[in-house]
Order: C-alpha cells, then structure tokens, then sequence
C-alpha cells in the first residue's frame, strides 16, 4: 500500500506514514516476529520474515506456488529486461512460440499487459507486475541485476546496435 494511502485513510503526513512504518519494522525485528515491513513496489508490504519463510511456504504450497518450467524463466526474464515487450518480440527471442507460457505467467500474476500498439493489430505490450517484484525482493525493475556480465561481446554488440 502506498503511502499517500495510507496517510490520506489516516489523516497524517506521508513523512508520518513512512517514520511510523518505519518503527514498527524496527520494532519487529527487534522483537524476532515472524512478519517484517518493508518498502517495495513503490509502496510498504506486510511480509513473512525470511526465516520464517520455509514454514509459510511448506505450510501454503499450492499449484500457484510451483516451481516455474525453464520456458516460464526465459519468458519471464525477457519480459522483465525487455518490457514492454509483445508476444511477437517474445517469440522472436525464444525462436518458439510463448502464447502457452505467458498466459500461465500472467494466472500466476507475475506478467500483466501494459499496453497496447496503436497501429494494426493493436499487439498487446507486457510488463512485470508487482507481485514479481515482491517475490524477488525488488522494489523495481531497475533493481534487477545487470544482465551484461552474463553476454558476450557480440552478444552486447548486436543489442546496442
């Protein structure tokens, strides 16, 4: 939640939101709770604790919790580095089809449509949501890890020019 939001339900300052917010993040670390506030997404989120994430997950496993297929990764790691990005430019980067798995990221609420072109067609544009930032850690998608480490030189070369 935002907070604007917040502070407008409250009828305090956004400075307060965060100072308060703040505290009580502090005071639930110090306190070893289970729970943890953290700035995320633009916004604070109410998360479980990383250690006591293993409990949660093993106590929550559901088919939405699965792991995700090695064509669901790629197709969701272009998507993030690459977004907006089109079904079309997917496909062209995977050199296979990605309907399938895009519509399965997109049930998960990891992938969203962000957009639509404006010329025939109307191809719909994808983005990450931010659920996908919170189940990495991200308070946005500026703070994915650079992929240029990863590349090479060629690699590099063919996608700046």
């Amino acid at each position: 939640m935002s907070s604007g939001a917040l502070a407008q339900a409250v009828e305090i300052s956004r400075r307060e939101v965060d100072d308060l917010l703040r505290e009580l993040a502090e005071s639930l670390e110090e306190r070893g709770s289970g729970m943890t506030i953290r700035a995320l997404a633009g916004g604070w989120r109410m998360l479980t604790h990383p250690e006591a994430a293993p409990y949660v997950e093993q106590f929550v496993l559901s088919s939405r919790h699965t792991r995700l297929t090695r064509a669901s990764l790629e197709t969701l790691a272009i998507v993030a580095y690459k977004q907006p990005v089109t079904r079309h430019q997917i496909a062209g980067i995977r050199g296979v089809n990605s309907d399938g798995v895009l519509r399965t990221l997109v049930d998960r609420r990891l992938v969203q449509e962000v957009g639509r072109d404006e010329g025939p067609g109307r191809a719909v544009h994808y983005g990450t949501t931010s659920e996908f930032l919170e189940r990495l850690g991200l308070a946005s998608v500026s703070d994915l890890p650079s992929l240029a480490p990863h590349l090479d030189d060629a690699a590099i070369e063919s996608s700046s020019g």
